[in-house]
């Protein structure tokens, strides 16, 4: 199993269907072997409105993934370090190379805000159609089971105790 180094490079690739759905640089803060927080800018082409928050260039996004668990967390803060929230995809678990990173998304999604008053659930509809359900349904349960897991965490206690455990 690669552990990367903190202060090292990696490229993130995010897969959706068994396509790149996006490719990035990011900088590793932490890798104990099961999780792995890397640093990024917002690797849009261009600023993103999803209606509850706003991607932007100069935002920066603090990416926790997991070897174990079914779900990444991506802290977002602008560019003067205000924190906007928590960007949570449901993916499967990590698989962490060298200086590589990928996740596959499995089309659900939670926000959470920086006050934690609103947590949403996002992209059910993508999952439904997805046929994830068909094609693997062991997968497709896992998914739903983090999905929730990942929601009564951010309703009860907050994801800030979950991202600071082991990270710094």
């Amino acid at each position: 199993m690669a552990v990367l180094t903190a202060g090292g490079d990696v490229t993130v690739t995010l897969t959706k269907r068994a396509r790149t759905k996006a490719r990035y640089p990011a900088t590793v803060i932490h890798d104990d072997g099961t999780h792995l927080a890397v640093r990024a800018p917002w690797a849009g082409a261009a600023d993103r409105d999803f209606g509850f928050v706003r991607f932007e260039h100069g935002d920066v996004f603090t990416e926790h993934y997991w070897r174990d668990r079914w779900y990444a967390v991506k802290e977002v803060r602008s560019a003067d370090g205000t924190l906007k929230g928590w960007y949570c995809d449901i993916t499967r678990p990590a698989a962490v190379g060298d200086r590589a990173l990928v996740v596959e998304d499995l089309d659900l999604d939670l926000w959470v805000s920086a006050d934690g008053g609103t947590v949403l659930r996002l992209d059910e509809d993508e999952f439904a159609e997805s046929g994830l359900r068909d094609r693997d349904p062991e997968a497709a349960d896992r998914a739903l089971e983090a999905l929730d897991a990942l929601e009564a965490l951010a309703r009860e206690e907050g994801l800030a105790g979950l991202l600071t455990r082991g990270a710094r």
